[in-house]
């Protein structure tokens, strides 16, 4: 039986794209860059905001833009942010039929909270590590290992969802059976490739799973 699920943050649980992409646009128009896409804002985030501010600006630009970006963020999250469909009757039931969960992400905990509040879903969460906590990131296993001890869970009993490649790689890394969402920045192929445990179209999907469908019948 599958007594414990880590769920990675954006693209996952939560659609922060709109939330990043304005935090990022008022940024580099502040520092008199060009705008980016959507497109680019999608293939350039999961590795933290410190890499992500990395890949639009100069090297001595960062620390300037860093500073810029997390202070707009604070408001644009909760302006644009929204959970995917069905996220929150997925949690219920999960949580319901005693399933412990948890949150491993790259976002900083500050970010994190914010979201995880204002969406009304931090209640229903056992634990959550973000970045910060430990000193690396995903697809590093860190963050999982973890949760595993904390929560005193063999890794044989637990999933880690996630949309992007570097959560398969650190679900791997950490030896935890991963699915893999198709709603986040990684692209179907590229999931396949990383060959994840499973392969969903949507969170919501998880419940269909066998392994999660045993829980629920007991």
């Amino acid at each position: 039986m599958i007594k414990l699920v880590i769920f990675d943050l954006d693209g996952t649980l939560i659609d922060a794209y709109k939330a990043i992409e304005e935090s990022l646009n008022y940024t580099l128009k502040r520092l008199e860059y060009k705008p980016v896409s959507s497109s680019l804002v999608h293939k350039a985030v999961g590795g933290g905001d410190v890499n992500f501010i990395k890949a639009f600006v100069k090297d001595e630009d960062v620390e300037k833009a860093l500073d810029i970006y997390r202070q707009h963020h604070k408001f644009s999250l909760t302006a644009y942010a929204r959970t995917m469909p069905r996220t929150k009757e997925m949690l219920n039931m999960l949580k319901r039929n005693n399933c412990k969960l948890a949150v491993a992400t790259n976002r900083p905990e500050k970010f994190s909270l914010i979201l995880l509040n204002h969406l009304e879903i931090e209640k229903y969460f056992d634990l959550i590590i973000c970045a910060g906590a430990v000193e690396e990131l995903k697809p590093e296993p860190v963050l999982l290992l973890r949760i595993l001890k904390e929560l005193k869970i063999n890794p044989d009993e637990a999933f880690y969802v996630g949309d992007m490649v570097v959560d398969v790689y650190a679900g791997k890394n950490a030896g935890v059976r991963t699915v893999a969402v198709m709603s986040g920045s990684s692209s179907e192929s590229e999931l396949k490739k990383a060959k994840p445990f499973k392969l969903i179209s949507s969170v919501a999907e998880l419940i269909e799973l066998e392994q999660i469908n045993t829980n629920l019948k007991n």
